[in-house]
């Protein structure tokens, strides 16, 4: 088993921490090393670790993912245990975490609201509102049974993590181990485990705002579904159902009349809408085929029937449906002498040729581009 600390000037705590686990690993009657993944400290780290017999990888990429990447390919051990350099994780009870692994989980998260939180271990921001709203965000868009996605230590068989591929340099390192986890179907578990106050006298390397949204963004990035294609589905049926409505004549709900004027927002609606669908699209065949999220197998089996000929046909139909309406209410115009028409009567027609037409050419290049992305697929 491999204990891997990154390590960023931890010259206080990080003895302490060796110590722990070189200690652990004794009592476990295993075979151990533990490696310390220094991402440049300055204040003597690598001796201190050097010193207590641990082994020191130097990662010249700066960042918390980076760190803990190298550490892990750089790891002996069929077992790999990661934890923070700062004396905040329990290192002397690898216990659990070794015991799940050997029941055959691929990873096994520590969880500290199961195990306990000391008094100022963990900022009120991130207790109470970072860490649950972005858990809970986890576990919806890739349906992991984890309940604390940040906790810094975890165990994890090191073949299975390095399948994984992981590729974030920052702090979203930890959702994203979690994530491609629950993606690629690995066994997934958790135990209880402490957070103590850590023993730095300098403030920690995380910056709440700054690493939170970065750990957002990798989540609505790893998530196309819920970033494109909810939210796009919602707007072209709530789009199309108000240009349908009222392309008839005006609608009044509740006392409330809605027109053209309201015509021409569901028309926007519903192409943005559309536009977004695109993306979801473009995004999963994208993903699929650099390997950042397993293949789909209804995605890739759409492609045969969703050929570009098929695209085309309907971006064509489309297209030529929009442009029949607008010759149509060029007609109109040219009945009553090119003069003055009645706006909102026109506009009816005016506002749902121009969308289909507009949809139908976003159908025809999205054909086109969704078939490069699916060369390298197929």
């Amino acid at each position: 088993m491999s204990v891997v600390l990154p390590c960023l000037n931890e010259a206080e705590t990080l003895a302490t921490c060796v110590r722990k686990a070189q200690a652990s690993i004794s009592r476990l009657g295993i075979a151990g090393e533990v490696v310390v993944a220094d991402n440049g400290s300055t204040d003597g780290s690598q001796a201190i670790a050097e010193r207590l017999g641990a082994r020191v990888v130097n990662v010249p990429i700066r960042g918390y993912g980076a760190a803990l990447q190298a550490g892990i390919e750089a790891a002996q051990g069929r077992y790999v245990i990661m934890a923070d350099a700062d004396d905040s994780y329990d290192l002397a009870g690898l216990e659990p975490f070794l015991a799940k692994l050997r029941d055959g989980y691929d990873l096994v998260m520590g969880n500290r609201f199961a195990g306990g939180i000391a008094e100022g271990a963990m900022p009120p921001l991130h207790r109470y509102l970072g860490n649950p709203v972005l858990t809970a965000i986890g576990r919806l868009f890739f349906r992991s049974p984890i309940r604390d996605f940040h906790c810094g230590m975890r165990g994890f068989r090191r073949d299975a993590i390095l399948r994984l591929e992981l590729r974030t340099t920052g702090m979203e390192y930890a959702s994203e181990m979690v994530a491609k986890a629950a993606l690629r179907k690995l066994r997934v578990t958790e135990v209880p485990t402490t957070l103590a106050k850590d023993g730095r006298s300098r403030p920690p390397h995380l910056r709440s705002w700054r690493d939170g949204w970065r750990h957002l963004r990798f989540l609505l990035l790893y998530s196309p579904r819920y970033l494109f294609l909810l939210p796009g589905t919602l707007l072209v049926l709530a789009g199309a159902i108000g240009v349908v409505a009222l392309s008839r004549g005006p609608v009044t709900i509740h006392g409330v009349n809605f027109d053209v004027s309201s015509l021409l927002f569901c028309a926007a609606a519903t192409v943005l809408g559309a536009q977004l669908i695109s993306f979801w699209a473009f995004a999963e065949i994208f993903a699929m085929g650099e390997g950042l999220i397993p293949a789909d197998p209804k995605l890739v089996s759409a492609f045969n029937y969703v050929t570009l000929e098929v695209g085309l046909a309907i971006g064509v139909a489309m297209f030529v449906g929009g442009l029949l309406g607008a010759i149509v209410a060029v007609q109109v115009w040219r009945s009553t002498g090119y003069g003055p028409l009645d706006a909102a009567a026109t506009m009816r027609v005016v506002i749902p040729s121009v969308t289909l037409m507009i949809l139908g050419a976003q159908a025809i290049m999205g054909s086109f581009f969704l078939s490069v992305l699916g060369l390298r697929r197929r």
